[in-house]
Parts: structure tokens; sequence; C-alpha cells
């Protein structure tokens, strides 16, 4: 079973070296590439008063964090619910330095790197779209992602976000109509039997369409999971 879990996280500000803390923690659980629903969210009480130019990004205040929970308080809840899944992370290396930071003042070390994978979709972008920007926003308008409901950045809301972003760079390939329990692999699934296929009218693609569709074709191969196309005999 394929596990990913899409995080982000909220800061009282950039660097945890100099005391920032974590404040917001959202996860989005995908297995198999489907939305589970299974999803963690947090708020945290920082102890500390968070930024002004980062309350102008998230809207997040003093005032609303202090009845939260510790990060001390939710610790072992956060380790058990990340170990053994693939962390899917735009900009991994800001919210997994802060993760870790945070273990290691609960005297709780864990080195992420060492319990789960972790992919950058940062990274992935710059590769795919070379000298381009690649932050949140550009890559949902470059995609074709909705996110007219983003308004102020929120670990949850961006997390949920970068789920859709991730499934379009990587494919999408969540429904292809094929059987994923065939010892042989994936295989066409034949609903001829079902279907009245003579009364159906086809229509070829054309030149532009063709090209179009190989373009995609080659997006696919150079993705983690390869191209669910090429395994259908046509």
């Amino acid at each position: 079973m394929s596990r990913q879990i899409v995080l982000d996280t909220e800061t009282t500000g950039l660097d945890a070296k100099s005391g920032h803390r974590i404040i917001e923690i959202g996860c989005v659980e995908m297995v198999e590439r489907r939305l589970t629903g299974n999803n963690l969210h947090l708020y945290l009480q920082p102890d500390r008063e968070i930024d002004p130019g980062a309350i102008a990004v998230h809207g997040i205040t003093n005032e609303f964090l202090i009845d939260k929970p510790r990060f001390v308080h939710i610790v072992d809840e956060l380790q058990s619910y990340l170990a053994g899944a693939e962390l899917i992370i735009h900009n991994a290396d800001f919210d997994v330095g802060f993760l870790e930071h945070e273990f290691s003042l609960c005297n709780q070390p864990m080195e992420l790197t060492k319990v789960c994978k972790v992919t950058d979709t940062l990274a992935m972008a710059r590769k795919q779209f070379p000298g381009q920007r690649n932050n949140l926003d550009a890559l949902c308008k470059r995609l074709g992602v909705n996110n007219s409901h983003r308004t102020l950045h929120g670990a949850l809301l961006d997390s949920e976000i970068l789920a859709d972003v991730y499934l379009v760079m990587t494919g999408g390939q969540t429904a292809l109509s094929l059987d994923q329990d065939s010892a042989a692999g994936a295989v066409a699934v034949d609903i001829s039997s079902q279907v009245d296929i003579s009364q159906l009218k086809t229509v070829l693609a054309n030149a532009d369409e063709i090209e179009a569709h190989e373009q995609w074709l080659e997006r696919l191969r150079k993705a983690d999971d390869g191209c669910a196309w090429d395994k259908v005999v046509h």
C-alpha cells in the first residue's frame, strides 16, 4: 500500500535556529494516489510572539493561539501519523527543518528522511518548468488547479491544493480504467460485452491533438510512477 502525506506548516517566522516555532500543521493523506479524508490539522501555542510579516502571510494571530496545545502535547500523535509515509512537501527543507527542530525541543528527535521518503514538489517543479516561477500559486495557474479560495496561506488549505498540484504534475493517473489486480500488471478493461460499441461513432484525433497527447505522455514517462498508457495494449 502506497501511503502519502501532503504536508505544510505555518510558523512564527522564517528561521527555526533563531527561535521561531511552528504554529500550524496541515496534513492530507493519500493512499494509492486517492484522498482518504484521514487528514491531520493542528494549531499550536508557540510561547513566543509571531512576527508581523508572518501574520501578514497566514493571518494567524497571537491571541488566536492562546488556548491551543503546545507541540510537546501532540508530538506522539504527529510522529505516529507520519512514520513510514512518503511526505509530499513544497520547499521541503523549510518544513522538515522546523519539524525536526520541534522534535528535538521535545527530547524526541526524529530524522524524517530516515523514517519517511520526502518528495519536494518545488524541486520537481524546477525540473519540469526550468526558469519559471514555481510557487504554489504559479503552479496552480499553470496546471489548471483551482485556488481561488486561497486568500491567505494556511497549512491545511495549502496541503489540499498541493495534493491536487502533485497529482497533476505526476500525471493525475488515478482512474484510467485499468485492472489493478491483474498479476500480469495493468491491462485494458474490456467493456464490449456491456456496451453496444457498433453504435458508437469514431472520431479521429487531428494532428495537433496527437502532438499534444504525445507531449503529455512524455511528461508521464518522466514521473516516478511511469506512464500507465504505455502498459495498456492499444
